[in-house]
This record gives structure tokens, sequence and C-alpha cells, in this order.
């Protein structure tokens, strides 16, 4: 009888995560909720269930930057560990294929809590159509009066005397770019869209832009950013560890 209740409950968790969690979100999880289960008894259920998350797949990420604007150091030089909110932002863009063409994604990332503070939708790769909205939204949501770091790679959307000059109106902005042809340095936005492409790209079909546009919306907004558990923030979501930096900023005035 208990094996049928932890069935149960790690299926409807599963079913929650769009069969994306495995065994160890799942556990993380269930302990929320105060039930007493190892990962190993989790992973157990779950083979036995047929619960199997989604394969992860390999893409590819193409970025022009054959250009002849200035390129900036890599000052983040690989340090994707932030102690403070606003402190250093990533950002990097990919496609989406829907019914009726493809359409491109823009990110901005707090490397605190991880959390996608500013993106944008296009159907073009025109920087006043990608970058520039994202960034408009991230400094909707946080606002600048400290130092922030701004990385990306070099496309050419973040080498733009438009997008440059958009920087330069705040002195707190430093702005550094990986070293040509290296994703490493720009590592954790090429896992977050790793997870994307895994959760919500991979085996769907987007029958419309307006589609895609929702769908991502719902991924982002509610799922990512609130709901998801994060195991670079010791499973706790982007939106748990914003509110408890906060908490901390509050307790100690």
């Amino acid at each position: 009888m208990e094996r049928s209740l932890f069935a149960d409950l790690i299926k409807t968790e599963f079913d929650a995560s769009h069969a994306t969690y495995g065994s160890t979100r799942i556990t993380e999880r269930l302990k929320r909720k105060h039930y007493k289960i190892s990962r190993r008894r989790v992973a157990k259920i779950m083979r036995e269930n047929g619960l199997v998350s989604k394969y992860k797949k390999k893409f590819k990420v193409t970025t022009d930057s054959d250009y002849s604007y200035p390129v900036c150091r890599n000052l983040l030089d690989r340090n994707f560990r932030s102690n403070k909110l606003n402190q250093a932002w990533v950002s990097d863009i990919t496609y989406i294929k829907t019914q009726k063409g493809w359409l491109y994604l823009t990110t901005i990332m707090d490397l605190y809590d991880r959390q996608i503070i500013g993106w944008s939708l296009s159907t073009s790769l025109y920087t006043q159509k990608t970058i520039i909205p994202a960034w408009r939204m991230a400094i909707g949501k946080r606002k600048i009066t400290q130092p922030v770091l701004f990385h990306s790679d070099r496309g050419i959307q973040y080498a733009s005397r438009e997008f440059r000059k958009l920087l330069k109106t705040n002195s707190f902005i430093s702005q550094s770019m990986s070293r040509k042809a290296n994703c490493w340095d720009n590592a954790v936005a090429e896992s977050f869209f790793k997870t994307l492409k895994t959760e919500l790209v991979y085996g769907n079909t987007f029958e419309s832009i307006e589609d895609a546009k929702s769908k991502v919306f719902e991924w982002i907004e509610i799922w990512y950013n609130k709901k998801r558990l994060h195991s670079s923030l010791g499973y706790k979501t982007p939106y748990e560890m914003e509110q408890e930096f906060y908490q901390k900023i509050n307790l100690a005035a």
C-alpha cells in the first residue's frame, strides 16, 4: 500500500514537471512535502513505472561574429558564481522552430539566482528586436545602482553600436565577451538553453508564432523562474533565491 502511495506521488511530481524531473529533483519535491524516501528508492519506483525524464540532446547555436565592431575582453573569466543580485548577468540568443517560421529567443540571466530577468522573442536577429527589448525588460525588473558585469558571446547584436551606446548610459555597467568560438566562456547561458530545448522545444510542435510565444512565456515566467528546482541553487527555485536575498537585506537594515 505504501509503495503504491509513493508511486502515485512520484507520478504526480513527474507529470507536474512535464516529464523533465529525474529521481533527484522528485526526491527533493517529496521532502518539501514531508515524505521520507531515498533518492535510490524513487529511482527504482520510477524505473518500475516507466518514468524516464526527457533526454538532453545536443544542439548548435550559430553566432555571427564576422564584423568590424570592437570586441570586449572576457572580464567574467568563467566565474559563474555571484554572492549577490545584480552583480553579474549573462546573455545569449538561440532559435526555436515553428510551423510558421523561425523565432529567436534572447535571454538575460542573473548569475546569483539564475533567474531569467529579461528576454525577448523575435522573427529576426536585428539588435533592436533581440537584445534591446530583453535589456529593457531586465532593467525594468532590476534597477542598476551598483556595478554590474554584463557578459555575452561575440554576437553582432552585443557588439553593435546601438547596444553599446545603451550600456554606456549607465556607468555601473561593464561589458564582457567570450573568447572567439569558446562556448565554455558562457556556459551557464548555454546550459539554460539546453534545458529549455529539452523541456519545451524537443518533441513539441509549435503551430504558430503566437503559440510558441505563449508557451515560452509560460515556461520561463511560470515554470523555470518560479517552480523549477535548480541543482546549482541547492534545489531551490530562482524566485526563492531572490526572495531570500531580499529578506537578508531587510534583516541587515
